[in-house]
């Protein structure tokens, strides 16, 4: 495809979130920035989520995983409805009662001071490798799509995309993701429906064909009973059930939006309304993953070395232009709608936890505030180019290994402080909270010469928030 068509609909595409930022931001008040002045409608907080959640790891890396780990991912999706169950009725009332900005002020309320830091530390790390992780996606398919033409290096790619998010979220923040996020997942689903509907189209298929093609094909396969595979059912639906929790319940991103809602009662149907949409969405992807390799293999086209690049390439070098379009928009959409949040989150974060922004001087600190969101861009660009250099893994996979690593000691801390009335010596706490993830590490790089064959897989997560667990335990004050 013309490479210049293809930076028009993406110039096209930004120039109407510019116009989105510059409507929600316009005659904003200080908390807009952070809460949206929690005036933010339900019905479009949820809708927005699911773009988020997604991401471009979703619509680029679900599909192309297919062909290495079947359905299985879907083993870990149909444990999210437990883990946003917890978060519904759980950790959502806890963030209601105390009047939270920033989640991790509740474990300086637990805890003390220490445990308050290294739990706005490790996800200030999380969000950072997750979001360059799917940074590092809608920067690879604008390279292919538009760089490469002009013999362009990937990190003006990289740097391009970053420029993008920081001019349509550095003013109005949270209030702009809201409704960002809500026009973004919309371009995602139209994108995957209009994939779906182009093979079946190309390949001559009834929709009983192509449920039959689908559901025949082994990649189809959503069960794994193998006790000593990491793709096991058990270990992926206890993994999705813990990763929801931390990944959404215990992560500022995603909490900042449902934060946004009027009342607990509003926030919590937003979780149950997305919770559901999640997992239709995710098995609408699935299906697109087995029906893009039977494209392939019907039409005598060579695969991609590596999985992720399947679905580009077929859409920018096969699919109609209307195909193609809908594509660009929809990874373009994808990626952003949880890049942008994150950025967002990442600065509330900093800003509130680190350098004690307070309600009442927001309006005061607003240029240091904006220094620091471009810090924050800063360090995703050069994360980003570390990760292109060094990565040969299933994106997908990479986040969730990460995040097994990352949210561990967020997943200990807050199980310690809410089901359990004892105190902590909080000093030792950023430790303990260094301790875990190592040990986490050693024992799953040795956990088949230890425990007969068994393999770790995304299961780490809750591994690495036990030791934590049981670290705060060791070092919890003799009285409750």
């Amino acid at each position: 495809m013309n490479p210049i068509f293809v930076g028009s609909i993406v110039l096209g595409y930004f120039i109407l979130l510019i116009g989105i930022s510059w409507l929600t931001s316009k005659n904003g008040k200080p908390t807009d920035f952070y809460t949206a002045s929690r005036e933010s409608k339900w019905y479009l907080v949820a809708f927005g989520m699911i773009g988020a959640s997604l991401s471009g790891v979703t619509f680029i890396s679900v599909p192309g995983e297919v062909a290495n780990s079947n359905f299985y991912y879907f083993q870990v999706v149909l444990g999210y409805l437990v883990g946003y169950f917890v978060i519904a009725k759980v950790l959502l009332p806890l963030y209601y009662r105390l009047n939270l900005v920033s989640i991790y002020t509740y474990l300086e309320q637990r805890f003390g001071f220490w445990s308050y830091k290294s739990g706005a530390f490790f996800f200030l790390i999380s969000r950072i490798i997750g979001a360059s992780f799917r940074l590092f996606l809608v920067a690879g398919v604008l390279q292919i799509a538009f760089f490469d033409a002009y013999d362009l290096p990937f990190w003006i790619s990289v740097l391009t995309t970053i420029i993008l998010i920081w001019l349509y979220t550095f003013k109005g923040g949270i209030k702009t993701i809201v409704w960002t996020d809500t026009l973004q997942t919309t371009f995602m689903l139209v994108a995957v429906v209009v994939s779906i509907l182009f093979i079946k189209n190309e390949l001559s298929w009834t929709w009983t064909e192509l449920t039959s093609s689908l559901f025949q094909d082994e990649r189809s396969t959503i069960f794994n009973w193998d006790w000593q595979s990491g793709r096991n059912f058990f270990k992926q639906f206890f993994s999705g059930a813990f990763i929801a929790i931390v990944m959404t319940g215990l992560d500022q991103d995603m909490m900042q939006k449902n934060l946004t809602c009027k009342n607990i009662g509003e926030a919590q149907k937003n979780v149950f309304w997305f919770c559901v949409i999640l997992v239709i969405v995710n098995f609408l992807f699935l299906s697109l993953g087995v029906l893009l390799y039977q494209y392939a293999e019907i039409g005598g086209i060579a695969l991609p070395e590596r999985s992720d690049n399947l679905f580009p390439m077929l859409a920018v070098n096969e699919f109609s232009t209307i195909g193609t379009v809908t594509f660009l928009l929809g990874i373009t959409a994808a990626a952003y709608s949880s890049a942008d949040s994150a950025l967002t989150a990442l600065t509330t974060s900093f800003c509130v936890d680190f350098l004690g922004f307070k309600k009442e001087n927001y309006d005061a600190r607003k240029t240091l505030r904006k220094v620091v969101h471009l810090g924050f861009s800063f360090i995703l660009f050069i994360v980003i180019l570390i990760f292109q250099a060094i990565n040969d893994e299933s994106v997908i996979n990479s986040i969730f290994i990460a995040a097994g690593y990352t949210y561990g000691p967020l997943l200990g801390l807050f199980t310690f402080g809410i089901f359990t009335k004892w105190d902590v010596k909080d000093r030792l706490v950023p430790i303990v909270s260094i301790a875990s993830p190592i040990l986490s590490y050693i024992i799953n790089i040795n956990s088949e010469a230890l425990l007969g064959g068994y393999k770790f897989g995304f299961e780490i997560l809750i591994l690495n928030g036990l030791i934590m667990f049981l670290g705060l335990m060791l070092i919890r004050r003799s009285k409750p």
